[in-house]
This record gives C-alpha cells, sequence and structure tokens, in this order.
C-alpha cells in the first residue's frame, strides 16, 4: 500500500472515530436532559468508541471514502432514543437531532484550535498534529453539513419530520429504507458534492480564518 496513503488514514482516523462517537453521544445526551434515559440506560453515554463503532459505517465505509472519494463520512451504531420518555417529544426530537450536528460544529473548532497551537513547535511533533487538526476541521464541517440533509435517517430528516404535519410526516418516513441509497446515487452522481461543497468550504475557510490557520 502506498504509504502516504497509510499515512492519510493515521492522521484521519482519530478525528473521525471521535466526529462519529461524540455526535452520538450527543444526541443521547441532550435525551437524557429532556427526559429519555434510554442511551444512559443502554450504557451509550460514554466517549468510549468501542461502545459506538459499526465495523461497516466506522471502518470500512470511511476507508474507501478516504481512498476513493472526496467526500469521506460514516457513521456509529445509533444511539437509542424513545420520543415517547421526552416530556415534548416532537419539539424535543429537534433538539435531540440537531444535537450531533452542532457537536461536530463545535469539535471543528476544537480541531483547529489543536493546528494553532501546535504550529510552532517542533516540525516532529507540529507536522502530524496539525495535520490531524485540520483532517479534524475537515472531517467534522462536512459530517455536520451532511446530517443536516433532510433525508432519512440523516438528523435533518428527523428536524424535517416533527415540523411537518402529522400525516405528511407519517408518509414521509416510509422513505427511511431507501435513504442510504438515495444517498449513494446523489454520491455517484456528483449532486452530494454540488451540495455539500458549498456550505463546506464556506464554514472550513470561516473555522481555519478564526484562528488564522
Amino acid at each position: 500500500m502506498d504509504p502516504a496513503l497509510i499515512q492519510k488514514i493515521c492522521i484521519w482516523a482519530i478525528p473521525l472515530i471521535f466526529a462519529i462517537t461524540v455526535h452520538e453521544v450527543a444526541h443521547g445526551w441532550v435525551a437524557s436532559k429532556f427526559g429519555d434515559q434510554t442511551a444512559r440506560l443502554a450504557g451509550r453515554l460514554t466517549l468510549n468508541p468501542m461502545k459506538h463503532i459499526d465495523l461497516v459505517g466506522t471502518i470500512i465505509i470511511p476507508i474507501l471514502l478516504i481512498i476513493f472519494s472526496p467526500v469521506i463520512f460514516g457513521w456509529a451504531k445509533p444511539v437509542p432514543v424513545d420520543a415517547r420518555n421526552l416530556r415534548n417529544p416532537r419539539l424535543d426530537m429537534i433538539f435531540v437531532a440537531l444535537a450531533g450536528p452542532i457537536s461536530n460544529l463545535l469539535m471543528a473548532l476544537l480541531w483547529a484550535l489543536l493546528a494553532k497551537s501546535t504550529q510552532n513547535l517542533s516540525p516532529w511533533f507540529s507536522v502530524p498534529l496539525v495535520k490531524m487538526g485540520l483532517a479534524g476541521v475537515g472531517i467534522n464541517v462536512m459530517l455536520g453539513v451532511l446530517n443536516l440533509l433532510p433525508i432519512p435517517p440523516l438528523d435533518g430528516s428527523k428536524v424535517f419530520y416533527n415540523i411537518l404535519p402529522p400525516k405528511i410526516a407519517w408518509k414521509y418516513s416510509r422513505i427511511e429504507p431507501y435513504g442510504f441509497f438515495i444517498l449513494l446515487i446523489m454520491m455517484f452522481t456528483g449532486l452530494l458534492s454540488a451540495i455539500l461543497f458549498p456550505p463546506i468550504y464556506f464554514l472550513t475557510n470561516f473555522i481555519l480564518n478564526m484562528f488564522a490557520i
């Protein structure tokens, strides 16, 4: 295998695993604040990646995308949330759904801070850490923006579902089994990149300029 590719996978692996892990924990944590303790009782409110890793979504798909695609995303095992336990299910689920993408944007800021704070260290330390920090910014912005798309089962669809009138929301939810295939078609036709890259480009540059990186 190309040494440069191995280096890229190593640099991107840690930010990706934490991006996916914290994203899921954020859903469960916000749900717990609104009354649903399902994730807590299942032992999923932990930053231990082993509790969240999905072989396909966290490892296989991201590695293939790193090799073959400019769009990199993945997923973990979904944190269980039972909307029936929430105090105001439709409204609270909007906040639960948004918690994941918001956590990714906050992590993007933290990775930018890492890149900025390590720039002046010895090159032996600074080069890999800066590269990892920049990768963390890119991954988290990409996951945050991607998950806001209103395509089931992405988080944006849960926001959209709980805004729609109940009868229309029920019909809308029926496309969920096809959501992954819709995303694949959008990715291979270039439509996904066309939709995602403008906001990703804007947010990434905004964060990097904020930290003068």
